[in-house]
């Protein structure tokens, strides 16, 4: 049985000015340093063959932080990539709240139009997402492993794992920067323990 441990970067400084990254990048925050550092703590018992991280910078840097010193491959996945915004990319959600195509994003993702602002289609962003993560299941039958991606990518692999429509994408719970998510895959079922867990967090950040 191959174990799945999933989380998403550690906080940014773009997150904390409520700008949109997407395909962009900005540093890891302080905090978004120690609770990386404080998940690794909590892994730091779990036997991983390799940990598989979108390659741009937040979530790689991440990926490091947990792995700390352990002799561990961060295998770089391209398919991992956040969803890119397009035009959207560095502006805040205040600059672009107005736009319907915002609001259909968060309110009625199936019927998102990624044109307008020359971003990602939505379909076609889950579609990559889900290749990565059968590539990856393809990979290693069993063991452990850890995956460190992005807010949508996640919410894209639980749709996949959990046959959850576009439409309900963005359900509860919300995926914070570095909280845990652990399934399992024996073959032929995916069998969640725990989504979006932060037990490990800083006081301040739950």
């Amino acid at each position: 049985m191959l174990t799945i441990y999933l989380t998403r970067h550690g906080e940014t400084r773009w997150n904390l000015e409520n700008r949109f990254q997407g395909s962009q990048d900005s540093p890891l925050t302080d905090k978004g340093i120690h609770n990386a550092m404080m998940l690794g703590e909590r892994l730091n018992t779990i036997d991983f063959h390799a940990i598989y991280s979108s390659p741009i910078k937040r979530a790689y840097d991440t990926a490091q932080l947990i792995k700390s010193d352990k002799t561990i491959p961060i295998v770089a996945v391209e398919d991992l990539k956040e969803i890119h915004f397009g035009v959207w990319e560095g502006k805040t959600k205040d600059e672009i709240e107005t736009d319907i195509e915002y609001k259909n994003f968060w309110n009625k993702p199936h019927i998102y139009n990624h044109k307008p602002h020359k971003g990602e289609d939505l379909h076609t962003f889950k579609q990559r997402v889900e290749n990565a993560v059968r590539k990856i299941i393809v990979e290693n039958k069993d063991g452990n492993i850890l995956i460190v991606a992005h807010a949508v990518v996640i919410k894209a692999i639980l749709s996949f794992t959990m046959n959850i429509s576009i439409e309900k994408m963005w359900d509860p719970p919300f995926i914070h920067g570095t909280s845990l998510t652990l399934f399992n895959y024996d073959g032929k079922e995916f069998n969640f323990e725990m989504i979006g867990d932060t037990a490990h967090f800083l006081e301040e950040s739950k």
